[in-house]
């Protein structure tokens, strides 16, 4: 039996920072108020997602934990605001609390303009993204996510740096788009199901006794794969990515690059895959007869998703990633690069494969946030992004040298952080589906090791160039202080933490994706 009081919980968690929102956007407190106020919807999250993470049951067996049930008034339509936690939705829930204390820690002292607004749409995002995951509705679930959308691209618009408008009108028009064919085939699941409700739960017992027709399910899924892939910035719907990133403010980039970008994955994951379980394995031929010329093995869903996420995603945008020269521009096809591997372990099918993929989306979203968290200290230090204009800058600031190396060494999948077990899982299911996809994706790992060993080594060893040696002879650099330190050292923690014990998120996934219904379509690709 449920606590009641972890449901209430899970409410004042997704509650707190909206409620926070409103006080600043009234104009209800003052800067040092406001400021106080912020601290505290930032961090009641953070605890209380800790807090749910250690009462989650590890018999749970896929079932959703701290359940509640509130009227909205659209109940006549199947729509109502239920909130719950299963093992693919906990280690999300706990990575947008992380992200978000860390984001909104690192903005208090970022010194923006308006910084009440710029809170204030914080607040609104990180309430959200909390809602996102927490949603068993699928209307909320759609709606959380839009709430969360909407104050990134005016974040970009507002406070981003250099074609800072361009990148948000990139940004509108790639993610409306995708938001729009997710919500198509959102909608087509509620009105061929039969179940006349948005309920997960319901639609999943209805749809395991009635399943739709096969080509019903190919042509929904294929509208939630490439309107969740354009989200998540699958190749080629993903140039919108690096440029939205490079153009926002740090704490933006991080709560998108690190949490918002995994809606898509988990919208597959949560939805996609455990409703329409054959739509990813039939012929593509049954749904579009024109498609019959192509070989046999390439009509499915699953090799589409497949060749766009090894030959795009990891090789293509990793040979990207090596030219750049722009720090921030690099972790932003870095951060497109990786969710290539995602992508992988979906295709798979395989319990292994979207359990790495769980792993791997909460290990690359702390530290890729770790990482824009750092490149704009860098860059207040250095008063650039170039590349080739720093270094040296260990000598001043070993602590921030420090962070960023590590931070590195997890992006690349190095023993002892999250993001290894996740590579090494989905690599590990990739081997039977395709072995030559398999040596691809391997060789991601390689050119992730050479563009992140690279840009430490120029930003923070070796001689110092004519430009840096200048700026640091004016104005010597001072290593990160407690304002940067403590957010840096939250992301860290949690990714070292994931490194040494995965199964503290991995157990209660594998169980809720053992039970899923699409589970039978596993075992059909794991036998290829």
């Amino acid at each position: 039996m449920d606590n009641p009081t972890n449901a209430l919980l899970l409410q004042a968690a997704i509650a707190t920072p909206l409620a926070a929102a409103l006080l600043l956007g009234l104009g209800l407190t003052g800067p040092r108020l406001a400021r106080q106020v912020a601290a505290v919807a930032f961090t009641v999250p953070a605890l209380i997602a800790l807090w749910l993470w250690s009462q989650f049951p590890a018999n749970a067996a896929g079932h959703y934990q701290f359940l509640s049930n509130t009227a909205t008034g659209l109940q006549g339509f199947g729509i109502s605001l239920r909130l719950g936690l299963n093992g693919i939705s906990v280690p999300l829930f706990v990575l947008a609390a992380t992200v978000g204390f860390a984001a909104g820690i690192y903005a208090l002292r970022s010194g923006a303009e308006r910084l009440q607004t710029y809170l204030m749409l914080l607040l609104i995002m990180q309430s959200g993204l909390l809602g996102t995951f927490a949603s068993v509705d699928l209307f909320f679930f759609y709606f959380f996510h839009e709430l969360a959308l909407i104050p990134t691209f005016l974040m970009v618009g507002l406070w981003g740096g250099r074609d800072r408008n361009y990148a948000a009108m990139k940004m509108t028009v790639y993610l409306t788009l995708g938001a729009m064919l997710s919500l198509l085939g959102l909608l087509a699941i509620y009105s061929r199901s039969g179940a006349e409700t948005f309920d997960l739960i319901a639609l999943r017992d209805e749809l395991a006794a009635n399943p739709l027709h096969v080509t019903t399910q190919k042509h929904i899924f294929g509208l939630l794969l490439f309107g969740f892939g354009t989200l998540v910035s699958l190749w080629p719907f993903h140039t919108w990515a690096p440029l939205g990133y490079g153009a926002a403010p740090s704490s933006a980039a991080m709560l998108h690059a690190g949490v918002l970008k995994k809606f898509g994955l988990y919208g597959l994951l949560q939805v996609a895959l455990p409703l329409l379980p054959q739509g990813a394995l039939a012929d593509l031929a049954v749904a579009f007869p024109a498609w019959t010329h192509l070989p046999a093995i390439h009509t499915n869903w699953v090799w589409v998703l497949a060749l766009l996420a090894g030959f795009g995603n990891v090789l293509g945008l990793g040979l990207v990633t090596l030219a750049q020269r722009d720090l921030k521009q690099m972790i932003g096809y870095s951060s497109v690069m990786h969710m290539g591997y995602c992508f992988l372990g979906v295709a798979t099918l395989s319990v292994a494969g979207s359990g790495g993929v769980v792993l791997l989306m909460v290990g690359h979203g702390l530290s890729v946030a770790l990482l824009f968290l750092l490149a704009t200290s860098i860059h207040h230090r250095t008063r650039t992004f170039d590349l080739a204009e720093m270094g040296g800058l260990a000598q001043q600031t070993p602590v921030l040298a420090a962070f960023f190396v590590a931070a590195t060494l997890a992006g690349l999948g190095l023993p002892g952080f999250a993001n290894f077990w996740g590579e090494l899982t989905i690599f590990v299911s990739l081997w039977p589906f395709s072995h030559w996809l398999t040596a691809v994706a391997v060789s991601g790992v390689v050119l992730s090791a050479i563009y992140g060993l690279r840009a430490a080594a120029r930003v923070f060893f070796g001689p110092p160039s004519v430009q840096w040696q200048g700026v640091r002879q004016a104005n010597p650099p001072a290593d990160l202080d407690w304002s940067e330190r403590l957010p840096a050292l939250a992301l860290l923690a949690l990714l070292c933490f994931l490194g040494f014990w995965p199964r503290s998120l991995s157990a209660a996934a594998d169980q809720a994706l053992r039970s899923s219904p699409a589970a039978p379509a596993a075992a059909v690709s794991d036998q290829r």
